[in-house]
């Protein structure tokens, strides 16, 4: 195949180029002006690769500067990798290999301890080294049947999304990264996916209030039905992003949400897998998950900082071996205690690849669970048993942030 060169892009133009082959790659047409002005604030420098085939761009990735939290409450610099595409003329003939091989480096370079990621498709980024480490569901509450069982304890009131966009930021940041799995938002996610959003005119906010001040939000917006004979459908209120600061705002929350008028059904979308909002109704079969999906792809950047990071369970050490063909400073064996992890020369109890470590750093899957589908061998069930106790977790971990 003709040699690919992959390099970091510099100006408006390359930038744009990228954007429009990513576009191309989920069959979008090139961005208008107007969108491209609102797209290009998102560009950071040197945090776009692109790959070029003689003169032309056939290939491009970016990332985000974030932070992820970790079990135990640390926060580890991260990289928020998006709008990854190829060209349809190029594809399968190693330009995506060849990115993400220049990405992961520069990007451990640069210090990112770990990167995540939301694709398209599932079948791609293990090969990568990246592995499902948080889920979330899709919930839809049929509204009448609801009857939340606890009342409006704070104040909820609406505010416009102009004066709710600063507030919403400042109780964001205030909340996450907090659970493990959470990650920052850095200015381009609000300034696309909020402040010039194609659903701004739609979008409503609602802030809760507490004794000490404002310490939840949500945003939705609304779905108009149809009465007409034959064809009646139920006006849906969506909810786009919810966070609380405790329990009594998330039902105060949930409540208002609940309370809206000449609306049937409640749509949620990426809740948490642990939020007992079954509990919180009167009839608790008004609640339907309608799905459970992958959310949080990680990918360890530098596995012996990220493990180092977190906190661990109580129980026996156990020693695990890493394979990493893209990052091979990362191979090695670990040991891992209830007071922390540490490289070591001992030989490893069983060793896996990189995006099964990934896959259960956070806690979202077990050890076992991994070992029982053929993730990995070699271990016994004991040292396997020793590894989940350690790497066990209180609640499921959870994003909230789409990118």
């Amino acid at each position: 195949m003709t040699d690919i060169d992959v390099r970091v892009l510099t100006d408006e133009a390359e930038y744009r180029a990228a954007h429009t082959v990513f576009r191309s790659a989920l069959h979008h047409a090139p961005a208008p002006d107007d969108k491209w002005e609102v797209a290009k604030g998102s560009y950071e420098p040197g945090r776009t690769i692109g790959a070029y085939a003689g003169d032309e761009l056939v290939g491009g990735t970016q990332s985000f500067p974030s932070a992820l939290a970790v079990p135990g409450g640390a926060v580890v610099p991260m990289a928020a990798v998006s709008r990854v595409g190829v060209r349809a003329d190029w594809t399968r003939r190693g330009v995506l290999t060849a990115m993400q091989r220049a990405q992961l480096k520069a990007l451990r370079e640069g210090g990112d301890v770990a990167a995540t990621l939301r694709p398209s498709e599932g079948a791609i980024y293990e090969r990568f080294g990246y592995g499902v480490a948080t889920r979330y569901r899709e919930v839809r509450i049929r509204k009448r049947e609801a009857a939340p069982r606890v009342p409006i304890v704070g104040r909820v009131r609406l505010v416009p999304v102009d004066e709710a966009l600063p507030l919403a930021k400042e109780l964001f940041e205030r909340l996450s990264p907090g659970r493990p799995g959470t990650i920052a938002r850095w200015p381009g996610w609000w300034d696309v996916r909020v402040a010039h959003s194609e659903d701004k005119d739609r979008l409503r906010f609602a802030v809760c209030s507490g004794e000490d001040g404002d310490d939840g939000y949500i945003a939705y917006k609304v779905e108009r039905g149809s009465w007409d004979r034959g064809v009646e459908k139920p006006t849906v209120l969506e909810v786009m992003d919810f966070w609380a600061g405790n329990a009594r705002a998330w039902a105060d929350l949930w409540g208002f949400t609940l309370r809206v008028d000449l609306v049937g059904e409640v749509f949620a979308f990426g809740r948490p897998l642990d939020e007992p909002l079954e509990w919180l109704m009167t009839d608790r079969r008004a609640v339907f998950v309608e799905d459970v999906a992958d959310e949080t792809w990680l990918r360890l950047v530098d596995v012996e900082k990220a493990l180092s990071a977190r906190t661990y369970g109580a129980a026996e050490p156990v020693v695990i071996g890493v394979r990493d063909r893209f990052l091979p400073e990362n191979e090695g064996a670990y040991r891992i205690t209830s007071s922390g992890a540490s490289r070591t020369d001992d030989a490893p109890d069983f060793e896996l690849d990189v995006e099964v470590l990934g896959a259960a750093y956070l806690g979202d899957v077990s050890f076992s669970a991994l070992a029982m589908t053929g993730r990995f061998a070699g271990g016994s069930p004991e040292a396997v048993r020793r590894a989940d106790k350690l790497f066990a977790v209180d609640e499921a971990p959870w994003s909230g942030t789409f990118f």
